[in-house]
């Protein structure tokens, strides 16, 4: 069994090995993609610390799974062919569920659902989906901004995400949208949830947690900036705009702590 594993992982990885070639490339130019680097190392561990449990299931082949590997193999084709890259990519994680399905049966399959969950942020966003999301967020996000300014007695005037200050004007890009920091805390939230409370529900509530925290994040990151811009317009740029993403990162990541702490307090009391 195990080295039919082997053998069947190595082979479908080098079908693959251009796309994930290709992948790889993205998540190091890419910064909304950069997390993509510690998606593998995580699941290759959380998968080590469920040996025990795979070593103990008994390997049944599922020819179910043969077929869905082949199917993988074909979408990878017409997604090659119709330069469909989302497409193309991800017949990967289905070609590779099939092999797990196929070599392990349905028991393996159960107890690696959660890694192979996981993969799914190897991928970007499809473009007609990154695309509609990202204009919304950059809205948002510079309405927010506005109001929070108008409200401490800042004066601005905003058209659509162009923040007309008193000393300069901001413009809210796509790199402000908020879409790189929901994908990089949606992932630590799940290895969150997963290593810190077992309990289904609770993971599933800072999961959904994560969304609005992140967006509002952002928000309060479009809002700091417009600050601190009144004070000295080049932190609104280059090393100082970095540091406040990342600063702003961290306690969103904090919030998500500290909710979960929050409801394991509360659901103690109700006990």
């Amino acid at each position: 069994m195990t080295k039919a594993a082997a053998w069947f992982g190595i082979l479908v990885i080098a079908c693959y090995a251009p796309l994930l070639a290709g992948l790889a490339r993205q998540w190091a130019t890419d910064p909304d993609m950069s997390h993509g680097f510690f998606v593998l190392p995580v699941v290759a561990f959380v998968v080590w610390k469920r040996r025990e449990d795979l070593a103990a299931i008994k390997p049944g082949v599922n020819w179910w799974g043969f077929a869905i590997a082949v199917l993988g193999a074909v979408q990878m084709l017409l997604g090659t062919l119709a330069a469909q890259v989302f497409i193309a990519r991800t017949a990967f994680l289905v070609s590779l569920i099939g092999a797990v399905l196929f070599l392990g049966g349905t028991r393996a399959l159960k107890a690696l659902a959660f890694p192979l969950f996981l993969l799914l942020f190897l991928f970007p966003i499809p473009a007609i989906v990154y695309a509609r999301v990202t204009l919304p967020l950059q809205i948002f996000a510079s309405a927010t901004a506005e109001t929070v300014l108008n409200w401490i007695g800042i004066p601005v005037l905003r058209d659509g995400n162009i923040l007309e200050l008193p000393h300069q004007r901001l413009s809210v890009e796509e790199a402000c949208s908020g879409i790189r920091s929901l994908l990089s805390l949606l992932f630590l939230s799940l290895i969150y949830a997963y290593f810190f409370d077992p309990r289904v529900a609770i993971r599933w509530v800072l999961l959904a947690a994560t969304v609005p925290i992140a967006i509002a994040a952002n928000a309060a990151r479009v809002t700091l900036m417009g600050v601190l811009s009144e004070y000295r317009a080049g932190l609104a740029y280059g090393v100082f705009h970095l540091f406040e993403g990342w600063a702003l990162f961290v306690v969103a990541l904090s919030l998500i702590v500290i909710l979960h702490l929050g409801l394991c307090r509360y659901l103690i009391d109700q006990r």
